[in-house]
């Protein structure tokens, strides 16, 4: 009889170990699903607002975007909600931009399309290529450089932006073969410019690039759908990278980490996942994630290695689009 209640006790106190086991792992799961999920896409609405830049900024919990239309520069939630960051009347149409959070600043590039009738010019029409610098957490402009005027008898269309761990900026040009360099005390110079990277009149050439901190910048070459290695010390000894096809229409770039490239080409509606093993003599496709046709421009680095896309619907833009295009999306990108 003792044996048998002993058995009995041990096997209630086995029970009621289990259940609290269970419990605790329950509890375990209940937190681990109460931490917030990245969103899969954030659309927002502000009719013919035509963002072609994206960025995140963590300590703001927001999304920026640019615009070709209103120059503004426009700060969205998760929540879908669009309110104005940043404005300035040097901001004809803005493009690309950096948030630089280490300085506590966001630089964007400017440029003029045609498509801001507010702001718009014969003077600045193709020919204007800026770099303006806002505090990140005010808005206010601190700096802005005229890039345009180092080379003013060609057109000019300042395009995209990387920051090296110095402070410098580098801004392509899309319609000029030049990368310039703006360092951190403002001053901007020529920092490349090579013939093979200019495009025909009225093709976009120069377009996404990305700082790589092994002392380099990857460039994208949108006509060619081309992807140049410049050395930051010596750029005039630039490299075509190897590929196993033509990202035609190349835009944004992303590095996600040393050997991980991701680049959108919106004339393919995707988004390319690149992989190098030979410090980017060449490049295999590791991944690629495909967008709608709403012309994909350009990404942005949340949370580690996550990375959303813009759908910019530029090419709706460019068509006169009417009415036009009132909702955009930005969305997380799965390979």
């Amino acid at each position: 009889m003792l044996q048998l209640h002993s058995r009995a006790f041990f096997g209630r106190l086995a029970a009621v170990f289990g259940a609290a086991l269970l419990l605790t792992a329950c509890s375990d799961d209940d937190a681990e699903d109460s931490s917030p999920a990245l969103p899969s896409t954030v659309a927002f609405t502000q009719a013919g607002l035509y963002p072609e830049g994206v960025q995140y900024d963590a300590t703001g919990n927001r999304f920026l975007v640019s615009s070709q239309t209103r120059g503004a520069v426009g700060q969205v939630k998760d929540d879908g909600t669009y309110t104005q960051f940043a404005d300035d009347a040097v901001l004809v149409s803005t493009i690309g931009m950096r948030v630089d959070e280490s300085r506590n600043r966001l630089l964007v590039a400017v440029s003029d399309p045609g498509y801001n009738p507010a702001r718009t010019s014969a003077a600045t029409q193709r020919k204007l290529a800026g770099l303006a610098i806002f505090n990140l957490t005010s808005g206010q402009r601190t700096a802005y450089v005229n890039l345009g005027g180092l080379r003013p008898t060609q057109n000019h269309f300042a395009n995209d932006i990387a920051v090296d761990d110095q402070g410098n900026a580098y801004i392509t040009d899309s319609f000029a073969p030049i990368i310039y360099k703006v360092d951190a005390q403002g001053t901007a110079t020529v920092f490349l410019e090579d013939a093979q990277l200019g495009a025909p009149a009225g093709a976009f050439g120069l377009n996404g690039l990305a700082y790589h901190p092994g002392g380099f910048l990857l460039v994208a070459k949108s006509n060619e759908g081309a992807l140049f290695k410049v050395p930051l010390a010596a750029p005039a000894s630039l490299t075509r990278v190897t590929l196993p096809q033509a990202l035609t229409g190349a835009d944004g770039l992303l590095l996600q980490d040393n050997t991980t490239l991701q680049v959108v080409t919106n004339a393919q509606a995707k988004v390319y996942r690149l992989a190098s093993t030979d410090n980017w003599a060449t490049a295999t496709i590791s991944g690629t994630f495909s967008t709608p046709p709403q012309y994909p421009t350009t990404l942005a680095r949340r949370q580690g290695a996550d990375s959303y896309v813009l759908y910019s619907n530029l090419n709706a833009l460019q068509a006169n689009q009417n009415p036009p295009v009132s909702v955009f999306t930005i969305a997380r990108v799965t390979f």
